[in-house]
């Protein structure tokens, strides 16, 4: 999908990017090969071929840090089905709102890894275990986990794209909070987590921290572990919905 993408180069929005998709320009080969293209100076066509060549060789390189701010933060989605297999599906837990970091969640799609604050929560190894990833993948992170993270623990997060899946939801009339989501999409948790909500981790982290009864820290890593796990299944639904969307509208290839 990022290959149809015409929304990372400079001035291009949306209603633009649907003009060149409506003149038969379906990805970047197709707007290099045209001599003219409707719409464009001759100058602009000439440095949007060169962007594009950059973007083509940074993709054939594998290196998605070159596209880390290009897209509108809605649209970083368009990048997940070329770096999913190397994505990191990240959720973390505070002892209240925007405080102290008491759990960090990670799903690489088979395993999940959790630390604990106090137990194994080690920052510097976790900044070199994320430095393996080409995309981050959260939901509300944009406004919620990489804030947090980069208050407590600036340079942590590897400068990699972040697709936020709540933007990516908002597209598809999807809203509410992750568990609302979840769902309306028929998603399932597991029976001991299943009913909790984002505003019950800090009460299982004070019941935890103030008893010393590991049952609450368990159905906290419990709970965060769904997260993670189910965050995957979101994405993989957004990307093949949001494709859909654009493969019928404008004639895309699939």
């Amino acid at each position: 999908m990022i290959e149809s993408s015409f929304v990372i180069l400079e001035r291009v929005g949306h209603v633009l990017e649907q003009r060149l998709w409506q003149q038969g320009l379906y990805s970047w080969n197709h707007f290099l090969k045209a001599e003219h293209v409707d719409g464009l100076s001759q100058q602009r066509k000439v440095y949007y071929d060169r962007r594009l060549e950059s973007a083509r060789t940074a993709l054939n390189n594998y290196d998605s840090e070159f596209f880390t701010g290009l897209l509108p933060k809605g649209d970083v989605w368009r990048l997940y089905d070329k770096f999913k297999e190397d994505a990191v599906f990240l959720d973390i837990e505070t002892s209240g709102y925007y405080t102290d970091i008491t759990v960090v969640g990670l799903y690489d799609g088979l395993r999940t890894m959790t630390m604990v604050k106090g137990i194994n929560m080690d920052m510097a190894a976790l900044k070199q275990h994320l430095k393996r990833y080409k995309l981050i993948v959260t939901f509300n992170g944009l406004s919620f986990d990489a804030v947090v993270l980069e208050r407590y623990y600036p340079g942590l997060l590897p400068r990699v794209p972040h697709f936020d899946v709540r933007f990516a939801c908002q597209r598809l009339g999807l809203v509410g909070g992750l568990k609302s989501i979840e769902k309306q999409l028929g998603i399932k948790r597991l029976p001991e987590v299943d009913g909790l909500s984002g505003a019950d981790a800090p009460g299982l982290w004070e019941a935890y921290r103030s008893t010393g009864n590991m049952k609450h820290l368990h159905k906290l890593v419990a709970y965060n572990e769904e997260d993670t796990v189910n965050l995957k299944i979101l994405a993989n639904h957004t990307f093949k919905e949001l494709k859909k969307k654009l493969v019928e509208s404008y004639g895309l290839p699939t």
